[in-house]
């Protein structure tokens, strides 16, 4: 039996609403024990809706749901009156959802819309339009969800928006124009090539951009576009709007509506007047090559070497006859040229200047890492007969990124145990002692005679707690370096440090003027981690820490007797004390050193000048990167 004859055949004239499903929002106030011609009316239109439609309670749960909304999330109405209405929804999408239904229900609202994310029963999300109405016209209130699927206009949306992002970021000139060349879009970059702004090019015709010397170009392009055809990459001049003439790719095609009718063209230029006075000082100046750092060479059509410099000739230990006037498989060989140089090659004889990176093992430096830049070279009948090589060694900066990823996949990692071990700290230390506090309180409540003599000692395990607490927010930010300044808020910590590890900290100081807060928090952050290493790894119960002015620069210095360390297979390790360490200073100008003997101890010496110049520095150094040793 269905829902609504549930509804319909309780005896009472007044339907009142219960977790078994039933709104008197659909029935005749005075229900007769037959669907009248409105309510089945409404009833026909309730489950023939293509939007899903959903009668909640006040509490947010789910009293009856149409067909349309248990198909948009593949549950059953059984099930999805048995869930709350936040429960399809990933929680920043339900709290934003929960939080106005709390005001629906307060009467600040009487209705609401947003756009959420619901998951189905197999996963995955799906975009609903969610419109929310209160309905208090009744003796129990109740509410109205509506849920349009908008999932395929999102997606359509954020490809829209891709689209238009890429050709705004775009470097090239993009445009489009109308059938009779009028300038309907302009982006960016067609602005910093051309100089018209958005405004002064739209409407214009295309032709302000095409020089008085060269007429009829536009109307044999005009005449290719409007027969279907493409223009690729076809080079030719155009004039920006100061008169310059600019050497530019262009590329346009026609744009066609939904029956396949031209309706306009889009076109991306680019500029290429650069290369093109690369390729003519390299035409012109041939003999300047032999001067180059770079690998350069030439070679013809037949892919046979023209010209080769003295250093592509010393990296290969081969001599000019060899290479100069040979082709490139007998220089090279064979499976390399196949596979790589010539496919790029032929790319290049297209008019395409190409780039890209390869491994080449040379006789006397072995492997390098270079980067490839092959540029077109035009005749004198306007062919592309030769192409110009540039072969440049990239290997240091190879290993400097490679050494970067390696140093902030450390980092990261660093990150994440410093979290573990701040999560274990507050769960196995902190929280444990609430919750036994918490215990001892409600044995309290029910034995209030002793009250009076236990609240001394819940006084002092609130107080260590709190201290804990606040020692723990001082391993990530110390708020007395601004309140203190930096000596004294290093001083403070010390003496905090000492007294809930149990050891001794010798601190003194002889500094001046105050020190910028920058160079004070990297140096905190150091003497944090200094501190820290020397108490776990040290075996000693007495530590010395020095802040000295020196010459313009301020010095620190950590000092212990215990067991020292092997330097090497520290910076070797997994962990990032010392490598942590030497990044916070060089960020602030200083240097930083390190002294370790087995059974004399250990000393780490920073030096930062007063004088900072780079203020970027100085706040990436002050962050709180986390402590790994």
């Amino acid at each position: 039996m269905s829902i609504w004859r549930r509804i319909v055949n309780r005896s009472s004239a007044r339907c009142h609403l219960d977790i078994n499903g039933a709104i008197h929002f659909f029935l005749m106030e005075d229900a007769a024990h037959n669907l009248t011609p409105d309510t089945q009316l409404f009833r026909d239109v309730f489950d023939a809706s293509l939007i899903g439609i959903a009668v909640e309670n006040l509490d947010g749960q789910p009293l009856f749901v149409n067909p349309a909304f248990c198909s948009m999330l593949g549950f059953s109405e059984v099930e999805l009156r048995g869930k709350h209405c936040v429960d399809f929804s990933p929680p920043e999408d339900a709290e934003k959802d929960w939080a106005l239904f709390q005001q629906l229900r307060a009467g600040s609202i009487d209705h609401y819309q947003l756009e959420k994310r619901y998951f189905r029963r197999n996963g995955s999300l799906v975009w609903g339009n969610l419109s929310v109405s209160l309905l208090k016209s009744r003796t129990s209130p109740l509410v109205l969800a509506m849920v349009e699927d908008v999932t395929d206009k999102k997606l359509a949306d954020e490809a829209r928006f891709r689209h238009a992002a890429i050709v705004e970021s775009s470097d090239d000139a993009i445009a489009s124009v109308t059938l009779d060349g009028v300038i309907a879009s302009w982006n960016a970059g067609a602005q910093r090539i051309f100089g018209y702004t958005e405004s002064e090019a739209v409407g214009k015709s295309v032709t302000i951009l095409v020089p008085p010397e060269r007429p009829d170009e536009e109307n044999k392009i005009l005449e290719t576009l409007m027969v279907g055809g493409r223009i690729d990459q076809f080079e030719t001049v155009r004039v920006s709007k100061t008169g310059e003439r600019i050497s530019v790719s262009v590329s346009i095609s026609p744009i066609k509506d939904l029956t396949g009718k031209i309706v306009g063209f889009s076109g991306i230029s680019r500029n290429i007047t650069e290369r093109k006075r690369a390729v003519e000082r390299l035409r012109e100046y041939e003999k300047a090559v032999e001067g180059a750092e770079d690998m350069i060479g030439v070679v013809d059509r037949e892919y046979r070497f023209l010209l080769a410099n003295r250093q592509y000739l010393r990296m290969r230990n081969l001599t000019r006859e060899q290479v100069v006037g040979r082709f490139i498989p007998d220089v090279l060989g064979k499976e390399v040229f196949e596979t790589i140089i010539k496919p790029k090659l032929d790319e290049c004889f297209q008019g395409k200047v190409v780039r890209y990176e390869m491994k080449f093992s040379y006789p006397t430096v072995g492997e390098r890492d270079l980067l490839l830049s092959y540029f077109p070279i035009e005749a004198a009948n306007g062919t592309i007969d030769r192409a110009a090589c540039i072969l440049h060694d990239i290997t240091d900066r190879k290993r400097a990124e490679d050494a970067l990823s390696a140093m902030t996949r450390k980092l990261i990692e660093a990150q994440e145990q410093e979290r573990s071990r701040i999560g274990r700290e507050l769960h196995d230390d902190i929280g444990q002692r609430l919750a036994l506090l918490a215990i001892q309180l409600e044995q309290l409540r029910n034995n209030p005679v002793e009250v009076s003599n236990s609240i001394q000692q819940l006084l002092q395990e609130t107080t260590a707690l709190s201290d804990d607490v606040q020692a723990l927010s001082h391993e990530l930010h110390s708020s007395k370096l601004e309140y203190l300044g930096v000596v004294l808020g290093m001083k403070s910590w010390c003496r905090e440090f000492s007294e809930r590890r149990k050891i001794e900290v010798d601190f003194r100081s002889d500094v001046s003027r105050p020190l910028p807060f920058e160079i004070g928090v990297s140096l905190f952050r150091v003497l944090q981690e200094a501190l820290n290493n020397a108490f776990r790894h040290s075996g000693v119960k007495r530590f010395e820490v020095r802040v000295a002015e020196q010459s313009n620069e301020v010095h620190l210095l950590v000092r212990d007797s215990g067991k020292g360390f092997d330097i090497e297979a520290a910076r070797q390790g997994s962990g990032l004390g010392l490598t942590s360490m030497q990044e916070r200073i060089r960020l602030i100008n200083g240097t930083i050193a390190f002294e370790s003997m087995p059974m004399v101890g250990t000393t780490i010496h920073v030096r930062v000048p007063f004088n900072q110049n780079t203020s970027l520095n100085m706040r990436l150094a002050a962050t709180s990167f986390p402590r790994a040793s």
